[in-house]
């Protein structure tokens, strides 16, 4: 055991003691917080920013129903021009487009006879807004011909907004839904991340003493399955350091950011309360966006968090020891990460496929207890609301499935760790598992 702290120690000293540890864990969370902050300042320009479209209206009526507003604004250039010269005109008042709108008999032919020109291709949400006004106004110029009256039809029709509630009586809503969809995403990504971040230190770890002979020295006074696991966990706990340090970072960067806004909150009999100071700062979609994160089960997916990043980490990092171990080169290491990788892959995208739609749907379930699996989509359903039960028994398979894959580890890593200039084979290290 005493071998075994002082390789625990060592591993943790080196790894966080490492400059480029360093400024990973102190610049990653500045770079995303500023690259967050840009893009939302770049986002306001953008959108104080008018959009001018030019319009030749042929029917009369259309431009006049047309809504202008501070990001989209409608400007009239004739209602006989011909499409050439309209287009001219557009481009030498540098325009964002150009809505040609030509006379037909029915709304129907004007609607299939409608051209928008740009000199880029224009974002989806301008196109979806124009389609829409044009199809409102067609659609009531449609009734009016038809003898229709709108006002009745716009009277007789009933809005549904539906009231959610959980079976425990707890209010919910699309927001919360949404916002737990992205969060699990979120952290199923982060955990993909760290599992090849910090196995790959295991694996160049191993791979660089093996390749410069110091292992030989080493084992000859430590035995294997010590200096795997001490690695495995030293490496863990750097992990982990890094972690924690972000998290006070983030929500370091997280009180900086509700000043900045004027976000205060507190708690009213159990709800989140948001307000902004002087109706500034966030939108009413913001603040409900942050308070839906608030409600989340926060403290079930931080303990859940930490337990399958040791678990997942610990479960692939002796999968990663135990390759650094077989082989000597970046090359052939290809073949032996491709298998793990598609693991990995097939998390990500069982949750990205099945969580939306269903995150306690069976397939969902089976993939939450798979260890392989598990710790990445467990965590993408943890958000949507997960019963403990199931959290424990997932976890339970989970770090049992690690006891064993450190022990089979061990005994590639045992053989491995002292063959030199052979190529290793899936056959090879089978047999290696039987000594």
């Amino acid at each position: 055991m005493e071998h075994f702290s002082i390789i625990t120690t060592r591993e943790f000293i080196n790894k966080i003691g490492n400059k480029s540890f360093i400024l990973m864990t102190i610049l990653l969370p500045i770079i995303l917080s500023a690259i967050g902050f840009l893009l939302a300042f770049l986002s306001s320009i953008n959108n104080d920013t008018s959009k001018i479209i030019s319009v030749v209206d042929k029917t009369g009526y259309i431009y006049e129903k047309l809504d202008s507003s501070n990001d989209i604004k409608y400007e009239l250039i004739g209602r006989s021009s011909s499409l050439e010269e309209a287009r001219s005109i557009s481009e030498s008042k540098s325009d964002y487009g150009l809505l040609y709108i030509d006379y037909f008999d029915t709304p129907v032919e004007i609607a299939e006879s409608i051209v928008f020109i740009t000199e880029d291709s224009p974002s989806f949400s301008v196109i979806d807004r124009i389609e829409s006004e044009l199809e409102v106004i067609l659609t009531n110029e449609n009734y009016r011909i038809e003898g229709i009256d709108i006002n009745l039809i716009n009277s007789s029709r009933v809005f549904i907004n539906l009231f959610q509630e959980s079976f425990d009586g707890e209010e919910t809503s699309r927001i919360d839904g949404l916002v737990s969809l992205i969060f699990g995403f979120f952290l199923g990504f982060l955990l993909y991340f760290f599992i090849f971040a910090y196995g790959s230190m295991i694996m160049m770890s191993v791979m660089e003493e093996k390749t410069n002979r110091i292992i030989e020295i080493i084992i000859s006074s430590v035995k294997p399955f010590n200096l795997m696991t001490g690695k495995i966990i030293g490496v863990s706990l750097a992990g982990l350091t890094q972690v924690f340090i972000w998290m006070v970072m983030f929500f370091a960067f997280s009180f900086i950011f509700s000043s900045i806004f004027g976000i205060s909150s507190s708690y009213d009999s159990g709800e989140l309360m948001l307000s902004s100071n002087n109706g500034d700062g966030l939108s009413s979609f913001a603040l409900e966006m942050i308070s839906a994160f608030m409600n989340l089960p926060l403290t079930n997916i931080f303990i859940a968090f930490i337990l399958y990043f040791i678990g997942g980490y610990l479960l692939y990092a002796a999968i990663f020891a135990s390759i650094g171990a077989a082989i000597d080169n970046q090359a052939d290491a290809q073949q032996f990460m491709i298998p793990i990788t598609l693991l990995v892959i097939i998390a990500l995208y069982v949750g990205i496929l099945t969580v939306p739609e269903d995150p306690n749907g069976i397939v969902a379930q089976i993939f939450s207890y798979i260890p392989f699996t598990s710790p990445i989509v467990m965590l993408m359903r943890i958000p949507n609301g997960v019963p403990l039960y199931e959290q424990i028994i997932s976890l339970s398979i989970l770090f049992s499935s690690v006891v064993f894959m450190i022990w089979i580890g061990a005994k590639i890593y045992r053989i491995g760790i002292l063959m030199y200039g052979k190529k290793v084979t899936y056959g090879e290290i089978i047999k290696w598992l039987k000594y």
